[in-house]
C-alpha cells in the first residue's frame, strides 16, 4: 500500500511538471493559431503515457539507479583500490553513453546529414560505420571525463579549474575543427547527460563524496555531469578532424 502511494504521488508529481508545457502549447494552439487539435484523443493519450512513463522512471531512479551508484561507489572507496575505482568510472561513462537512445538518435541524424553533405558515402555500410565511430568518440570521452572526476573527488582539487581548462579547449578545438562538426560536437555534449547517464554518475560522484573523510557531498560530490558534458565535444572535434 505504501508503494502504490508513493507511485501516485510521482503520477502527481508527473502531471504538474507536465502541465506547463499543456497550457502553453493549448494556448497558441487556441488563441494564437485559432484551430483545433488534431487527432485530439490520440495527444490526450499520449500524454496520459508520458505521465505514467515519467512516473515509473522517478520510482526507478529512486528505487534503483541511485542506491546501487551509491552503493557501488561506497564499496570501491571502502576497499581502497584507486584503480579498480577509476577502471570501473570509466566503464560506467562508457556503459551509459552507448546505451544513450539520444545519442544514437543524434549519431544516426548525423550520419544522414553527412552523407547528403558528400563528407562519406551515401550507403547504409558507410552511414552504420559513421553513426557507431561517433557514438564509440562520445562513449570514450565520457569515460575518460567520470575518470578525470573522480579522480578529482579523490583528490580534492577544485572542478573550476578542470571547467575553465576544459572549456578554453573546446575553443581552441572549434578554430582548428571542421565546421562541419563542430555542430555536431556542441550537440553531443548535451545528449550525452540525459536519461541514463545522469543518474547514476550523479549518484557516482554523491557516493563517492560521502564515503570519503574530509569530502563534502554538496561541494565535492556534483560536477560529474560538468564534465561529461564537456570532454565530448573536443573529442567529436578531434573525430571529425581525423576524419
Amino acid at each position: 500500500m505504501e508503494q502504490l502511494h508513493r507511485f501516485l504521488a510521482s503520477v502527481l508529481s508527473s502531471t504538474r511538471d507536465l502541465l506547463p508545457i499543456v497550457l502553453v502549447v493549448a494556448f497558441f494552439q487556441i488563441v494564437v493559431i485559432q484551430q483545433p487539435f488534431p487527432e485530439f484523443a490520440r495527444i490526450l493519450v499520449g500524454s496520459g503515457l508520458v505521465v505514467l512513463g515519467l512516473a515509473f522512471f522517478v520510482r526507478g531512479l529512486e528505487q534503483g539507479l541511485f542506491p546501487i551508484g551509491e552503493s557501488l561507489a561506497y564499496a570501491f572507496a571502502k576497499k581502497g583500490n584507486l584503480f579498480w575505482l577509476l577502471l570501473f568510472a570509466f566503464a560506467l561513462g562508457f556503459g551509459t553513453t552507448i546505451a544513450e537512445p539520444a545519442l544514437t538518435a543524434v549519431a544516426a541524424e548525423a550520419a544522414v546529414i553527412a552523407a547528403d553533405g558528400g563528407v562519406i558515402a551515401r550507403d547504409d555500410v558507410a552511414m552504420s560505420s559513421y553513426a557507431l565511430g561517433l557514438r564509440i568518440t562520445v562513449a570514450i570521452s565520457v569515460g575518460v571525463a567520470i575518470v578525470a572526476g573522480v579522480y578529482r573527488i579523490v583528490r580534492g582539487w577544485p572542478i573550476q579549474y578542470f571547467i575553465i581548462g576544459g572549456y578554453l579547449g573546446v575553443v581552441i578545438m572549434t578554430a582548428f575543427a571542421p565546421p562541419e562538426i563542430i555542430g555536431i560536437a556542441y550537440d553531443s555534449g548535451g545528449v550525452t547527460t540525459s536519461t541514463v547517464t545522469v543518474p547514476l554518475v550523479t549518484a557516482l560522484g554523491v557516493g563517492l563524496a560521502e564515503s570519503i573523510r574530509g569530502r563534502n557531498p554538496m561541494i565535492d560530490g556534483f560536477g560529474l555531469i560538468a564534465f561529461a558534458s564537456l570532454t565530448p565535444m573536443i573529442f567529436v572535434m578531434a573525430y571529425g578532424m581525423v576524419l
